[in-house]
């Protein structure tokens, strides 16, 4: 009889979700015609790039005799007509430690210490992006890298959270957690020292960069930064670099990594992500504690979210993309800018989806929703009561920092490959996700809902 109860409890439950089926399709139809109106609301006050194409075709030279010398020391050949006595020496050839002044010496070892204590998490990684923006506004780049960085710590508690918990067994899991903290450490374990490298030479009065070599910085990037040490009006080109050498520091050293190839990358679980679209890059606009009067007047929820879908995660090319068209989008529209800048100097980073809509997500269990209906109580309403929201949780309350094998050393700029991406990158039309994100919630309370019912 139990069982006869329970098949029958369970068989109402699923017509009841079934039913609730085209109401959720009405909604998703009508909240992509909603996020094309409110995205134009966001486009109103777009904002020029200053791409700098003088600068892009000299470094280009500098770049192209660069991967001609490493040719002809991979093939032992002749690097092209106009002969290696017109070449210069490679970029990023590392001075010899006795070549070094003691006030060099001093910077190295000052530089290893910060980034050591920055690194030990994606809390503090993310903190240390923004502080650095803050002071030097000019390095476009950082505070990408801040908002992205932040992006990472919310998949990373997703992982915990009270609807995805379910859904991936959790040997998966922490493969996957291990996956996206290797990304974020290894990025920073590349980007900070450049970074900080170009806040001692604003400090020093000089250009610190020919020590870039001693950090493993790719010779890909210093012709990037000699540049933009001389004329700092070429952020742009700067930017996009940074994204082009990022994105292939972690190409070879984690996402071509057998391991996390095979246990993360192409494992049944990650399809799950891409069908759910988990890989949504999210740019919170304003605070529940610093409200930006841009909103007061507007059409748009009470704090909309902007940002794109990363597709095609396990192609650098597709990152690269992704990357150039987020920051066209964070710094070629003034309202995204301005929206962003108020979340990011108002709410800090904790990992916990609650920071950016907390009538919706808790940090704290026991306000969270216990029961087998999350989409039902979904569809109702996004504003959910205290005891009935859903679990997302703080990082520290649910990881742990890692230690890891070593990195590989070795320069990944060995051919011209990759400069083609070296482009002005384009500002994107659609970029409103608001109710794309609630439909992605919509879309894994439904598979959360089946798997606590059967």
């Amino acid at each position: 009889m139990g069982d006869s109860h329970g098949f029958k409890a369970g068989t109402r439950h699923l017509w009841s979700r079934l039913a609730s089926l085209p109401r959720a399709a009405g909604a998703a139809l009508s909240g992509f015609t909603a996020a094309w109106l409110d995205s134009s609301e966001l486009r109103r006050s777009p904002q020029d790039l200053h791409w700098n194409e003088s600068a892009v075709q000299s470094i280009l030279e500098i770049l192209n005799k660069t991967a001609a010398i490493r040719r002809m020391e991979h093939t032992g050949g002749h690097p092209g007509p106009t002969g290696a006595s017109h070449i210069p020496p490679i970029q990023g050839s590392a001075p010899a430690p006795s070549e070094l002044s003691s006030r060099d010496h001093l910077l190295l070892q000052r530089i290893r210490e910060n980034v050591q204590d920055a690194n030990k998490s994606n809390i503090t990684r993310t903190r240390a992006y923004l502080q650095f923006y803050e002071a030097f506004p000019e390095v476009h780049w950082a505070l990408l890298a801040h908002m992205v960085s932040r992006n990472a710590g919310w998949n990373m508690t997703d992982l915990k959270s009270g609807l995805m918990s379910d859904l991936v067994k959790d040997p998966f899991k922490d493969r996957l957690y291990r996956f996206l903290e290797r990304c974020n450490a290894l990025i920073f374990q590349d980007a900070y020292p450049q970074l900080l490298l170009y806040q001692y030479s604003r400090e020093q009065g000089r250009s610190c960069f020919h020590l870039l070599p001693h950090f493993h910085i790719s010779s890909f990037m210093t012709p990037f930064w000699e540049r933009f040490w001389l004329d700092r009006s070429s952020s742009p080109v700067l930017t996009v670099a940074l994204i082009i050498n990022e994105q292939n520091y972690i190409e070879g050293r984690v996402v071509q990594n057998p391991m996390f190839r095979q246990n993360v990358l192409d494992h049944p679980s990650m399809k799950l992500f891409d069908i759910a679209r988990l890989n949504q890059v999210l740019f919170p606009l304003g605070s529940p504690n610093c409200r930006h009067d841009l909103f007061r007047e507007s059409i748009l929820p009470l704090r909309p979210l902007a940002g794109l879908t990363m597709r095609q995660f396990k192609d650098v090319a597709a990152r690269i993309r992704t990357g150039k068209a987020l920051y066209a989008m964070l710094f070629g529209y003034k309202d995204i800018y301005e929206g962003v800048m108020h979340f990011a100097r108002c709410t800090d980073h904790h990992g916990s989806r609650s920071e950016y809509w907390p009538a919706l997500f808790t940090s704290r269990k026991q306000a969270a929703m216990a029961g087998e209906d999350a989409s039902l109580e979904l569809l109702e309403s996004e504003w959910r009561t205290y005891g009935d929201r859903l679990y997302s949780p703080r990082l520290e309350d649910v990881w742990y920092d890692n230690e890891y094998e070593p990195i590989p050393r070795y320069d990944w700029f060995q051919s011209t490959e990759r400069l083609s991406h070296l482009k002005r990158p384009s500002r994107p039309l659609l970029i409103d996700m608001t109710h794309a994100h609630r439909f992605v919630l919509e879309r894994i309370a439904f598979a959360h809902d089946a798997e606590e019912q059967f």
